[in-house]
């Protein structure tokens, strides 16, 4: 009988693990213990991946053995994707290692280079040595005929390897949520790029207009014909939903100012980079090595001085800044050399606004400050120029000799100066109880609720050209570094115009502990005892107290 009993037990055991089993290849459920969420998708981000109905195939290159930061970003990566795939079965994965097959790794790392993936150098300690080691922190994300490259791994100027692999985690569900919505969601939005008032070429906007045309429809747009059919004209702008002021240099007449006044009263939005200042560094290569910054009016003042900023016609001199490339010798002797250049300001972000939630530095060239003035609209700083700044007035003489002098640091005494604010809000006419310059359906004197961004220098969108081909946007040629100008740009755009919810997905904070070196050294002893002591304590005690309680119990018999 007792026997039966023990087979009905075991066949119910074995009846009752198939069944949990086959439950949990049907049902399963994934716990988030993280205190920020890590491995939780975002709502918008859930949104996004769920659009995929047909089979989207990622491949990460980075599989193998990686120093220990590197190797918490390839966890954090494939534990992240295992939460995309659990989501949506549509979208899988697949971890390589492109020097797998013993190939030579700097041929490997120019087929990278080729295909716009720059790989990363390592600097690695092993046994008291330094050597050096490359990996490949991209991603590509295939669906149907196309194809997206997905960087994960995210520079920032003088980080170190861990705050550099905290940031890309940081960026993990929005680098993956923005390829994933670029390859599967249809563009809608529609963005104008205004021309006719000295704005920047076309070369010099390609690949800024390249990158957005992922997103959105683009087309330029004029304001030629405002004066012959002004309704006319405003209606077709009103088929945009945003328009983009690249650098203008020609001053806009008080019928154009007009027709954008009433295309911003009627919803529309805008992104300005201006210049109130006339300077270019082109102008300093000439035989005198020197240039005048003049004061530029583009009769734009009074308009946003309702708006409640104003941009000043001085120039930003700021110690921290981006240096100026000079080219010396002739021929293959050609060495470039940088030098301090305290006229290309390097930004920083007074708060964690999404849009520049965890962005590297924007480099900026002869930038305005801009005051902010009282008016009913939320204003919001998102880059400011550093605290060691200063303001100089115009017209002024620009000459390269400055580089041979060292700053007068006391002089740098006007701190932070705003550089590229957001408006948001119900904004006020220029126009109100003023005289119109001409008729329209309907002026209206307040706008419903709409946003602005205004940015006090036009060249931040402006990318380098090489033998005429654009380069991409915020990439310094003669250095290699690559500043923080077009992830500005788009983020601003898609804050904009956002209807995917990408900038929330940004704005997700990720905390990553990482192991305090010097602390583990000087503690190593210590650890080392309680790993390997407690164990043989516990099992010491273990065999103890069984001892103690079987000889117990066979006493008692």
């Amino acid at each position: 009988m007792k026997q039966l009993l023990k087979y009905k037990y075991l066949v119910f055991l074995i009846a009752s693990l198939v069944l949990i089993n086959l439950l949990a290849s049907q049902y399963h459920q994934r716990f988030d213990l993280t205190q920020d969420n890590r491995y939780t998708l975002s709502p918008a981000a859930k949104e996004i991946i769920g659009k995929v109905e047909a089979p989207l195939i990622i491949d990460v290159f980075m599989k193998g053995s990686f120093p220990p930061e590197f190797r918490r970003l390839q966890n954090e990566t494939r534990q992240f994707l295992e939460e995309v795939v659990s989501y949506n079965p549509n979208i899988r994965f697949n971890f390589i290692d492109p020097l797998a097959e013993g190939d030579d790794a700097n041929a490997i790392a120019e087929e990278f280079y080729s295909l716009g993936m720059t790989p990363a150098r390592l600097s690695v300690m092993e046994n008291g040595k330094a050597s050096e080691m490359l990996i490949f922190p991209w991603a590509l994300a295939n669906f149907n005929d196309e194809t997206i490259k997905i960087p994960l791994l995210k520079n920032t100027l003088g980080a170190t390897d861990e705050e550099r692999v905290n940031n890309s985690v940081q960026q993990l569900e929005y680098s993956f949520a923005d390829a994933i919505s670029r390859l599967v969601r249809e563009r809608k939005k529609k963005i104008a790029v205004m021309r006719g008032n000295g704005e920047l070429p076309d070369a010099n906007l390609a690949d800024f207009i390249q990158s957005i045309q992922q997103y959105y429809f683009v087309a330029p747009f004029t304001l030629d014909s405002t004066s012959a059919n002004p309704q006319k004209t405003l209606n077709d702008l009103r088929e945009f939903d945003l328009i983009i002021e690249a650098k203008p240099t020609q001053p806009y007449s008080e019928e154009e100012k007009f027709l954008l006044d009433q295309y911003l009263m009627q919803g529309g939005k805008a992104l300005w980079l201006l210049e109130n200042v006339a300077m270019e560094t082109d102008s300093l290569f000439n035989v005198s090595g020197s240039a005048f910054a003049i004061p530029r009016d583009l009769n734009l003042g009074d308009m946003f001085f309702s708006y409640g900023i104003r941009i000043n016609p001085v120039l930003v001199n700021d110690i921290y800044s981006a240096p100026l490339i000079l080219a010396t010798g002739r021929g293959n002797e050609t060495q470039f050399t940088p030098y301090p250049w305290f006229y290309s300001p390097l930004t920083t972000s007074p708060n964690s606004h999404p849009i520049i939630n965890n962005l590297e530095a924007v480099k900026f060239d002869w930038a305005n400050p801009i005051d902010i003035l009282k008016s009913n609209l939320s204003k919001t700083v998102l880059l400011t120029s550093s605290p060691r700044s200063k303001l100089e007035g115009t017209p002024r003489e620009i000459s390269l000799a400055m580089l041979d002098s060292k700053p007068d640091v006391s002089s740098y005494t006007a701190g932070e100066q705003p550089l590229a604010v957001l408006l948001e809000g119900n904004f006020k006419s220029a126009y109100k109880n003023r005289i119109k310059p001409f008729e329209i359906e309907k002026p209206l004197d307040s706008s419903a609720t709409t946003q602005m961004i205004v940015i006090s220098d036009g060249d931040v969108i402006k990318n380098q050209l090489k033998q005429g081909e654009p380069l991409e946007l915020g990439f310094e040629r003669y250095s290699g570094t690559t500043y923080g100008n077009k992830e500005f740009l788009l983020n601003a755009v898609n804050y904009l115009l956002d209807d995917s919810g990408l900038i929330d997905i940004r704005a997700k904070e990720v905390n990553i502990a990482f192991l305090n070196t010097e602390k583990a050294v000087s503690e190593r002893e210590k650890w080392q005892l309680i790993n390997l002591g407690i164990p043989v304590l516990v099992l010491l005690m273990a065999a103890f107290g069984f001892n103690y309680f079987r000889k117990k119990r066979y006493q008692k018999n």
